[in-house]
């Protein structure tokens, strides 16, 4: 059995207990909290045993054997990096680090320490994003790719009102890039690999994050655009697009609704199976390697392909971070 522990007491967390529910090697244990009474009241509605204040002391009990990191993604770094100097496997919230550097640290210590490292990216572990990849073949060659993820967000009605929550504050390493748009940018990079270029340009909210976004990325016989949003919602679904039909993907960040459309415009539904949270998958992959008991580069060469695209789009769209 596989005893973990958590960092963070927020929904995100919730959800994932939930999924580790259906997990039968995976055994929630513990939680990290700087606030005691709030981890105390976490561990106590999942049924967890021990709480810390401390990340050291976590970092160094011998009865936890992973954790799940959904700290602010600017603090992913450093407590990723003082668990796995401890021989701890880790699975990091996505966006997995600020920048390109703390996660080229981080796989060059998990590959020290023999530990697995890997996002929490649930869209491309889940059973449709496989679905997805098979029904390529079905309209290659592919020659332009649109992935969109809009979702307006309820803390930027506070952020009109002047109230800055983390999710609109850069020093957390915070975006509508990190925080949505890299739902588009990693089944992007996994699905057809490192662009050739890219060209990106985003909405900087005054004193605060970028609120939207489009990356342009080149590929050598594609095109793809990838549009993100905090700040609007959009209704139009993300699109694989080759000469002998569409793939259309009704939810990226949940691909349960896909279906081909060809130039004859028959349809063909791709069949892909329920679930109510997919976060299952992720839990469930995580599991699977850290019982091989070893550092692979199986999702993480992915993750580091999509910070890379991610960093040279806020190069080009001037959205800095503390942690850069």
């Amino acid at each position: 059995m596989i005893n973990f522990a958590t960092i963070g007491t927020n929904f995100v967390v919730d959800w994932f207990l939930e999924a580790v529910e259906q997990c039968d090697n995976l055994c929630y244990v513990a939680t990290y909290s700087r606030d005691k009474e709030k981890g105390e009241a976490f561990s106590k509605k999942h049924n967890g045993k021990m709480v810390f204040t401390d990340l050291n002391k976590l970092a160094k009990c011998d009865e936890i054997h992973a954790v799940y990191i959904a700290s602010p993604n600017s603090l992913h770094y450093e407590q990723a990096k003082l668990l796995i100097e401890n021989g701890k496997h880790v699975m990091i919230e996505k966006t997995i680090t600020s920048n390109q550097k703390e996660l080229e640290e981080l796989i060059n210590l998990a590959k020290k320490h023999n530990v697995v490292i890997m996002e929490a990216m649930r869209n491309v572990i889940d059973p449709g994003f496989f679905a997805i990849k098979e029904a390529i073949e079905l309209v290659k060659p592919v020659r332009r790719v649109s992935f969109q993820y809009c979702q307006y967000s309820s803390r930027y009605d506070k952020y009109k009102q002047g109230i800055f929550e983390n999710a609109f504050r850069k020093e957390f390493s915070n975006g509508a890039l990190t925080d949505i748009g890299v739902y588009c940018v990693h089944p992007l990079v996994k699905l057809f690999g490192m662009p050739q270029e890219i060209m990106a340009m985003a909405q900087i909210l005054p004193d605060s994050i970028d609120g939207q976004g489009t990356i342009i990325a080149k590929y050598p016989e594609m095109l793809a655009e990838v549009l993100y949003s905090k700040i609007t919602n959009s209704k139009i679904p993300s699109q694989i697009q080759g000469e002998k039909g569409a793939i259309i993907i009704e939810d990226i960040p949940n691909p349960r609704k896909v279906k081909v459309i060809f130039n004859d415009n028959t349809e063909k539904i791709i069949k892909v199976p329920e679930c109510e949270n997919n976060l299952v998958f992720e839990a469930k992959e995580w599991a699977r390697l850290i019982e091989i008991g070893k550092f692979t580069d199986e999702h993480i060469k992915y993750s580091h392909m999509c910070v890379k695209v991610m960093d040279e789009a806020r190069r080009q769209q001037g959205v800095v971070f503390p942690a850069d």
